[in-house]
């Protein structure tokens, strides 16, 4: 999977980015459960789905500040 730009992540709604901010964590957990069990195929794909979601919700905040 290709990271997520935080400039096309601001082009999202809030509905949107919700979604992706659900799918990631059950993304990183699915992960994280495959690391413990020994399973990991790329432990480099965890830093980088890590890094999404905190794209989504660094943008999920500037997005609901920005409304009030």
């Amino acid at each position: 999977m290709k990271a997520l730009k935080a400039s096309s992540l601001r082009d999202k709604s809030v509905e949107e980015l919700l979604k992706d901010q659900e799918d990631l964590s059950t993304q990183m957990f699915k992960l994280r459960f495959q690391k413990s069990t020994g399973q990991a195929e790329s432990p480099l794909r965890i830093r980088g789905v890590r890094r999404d979601l905190a794209r989504v919700k660094t943008i999920l905040r500037e997005k609901r500040g920005a409304r009030g």
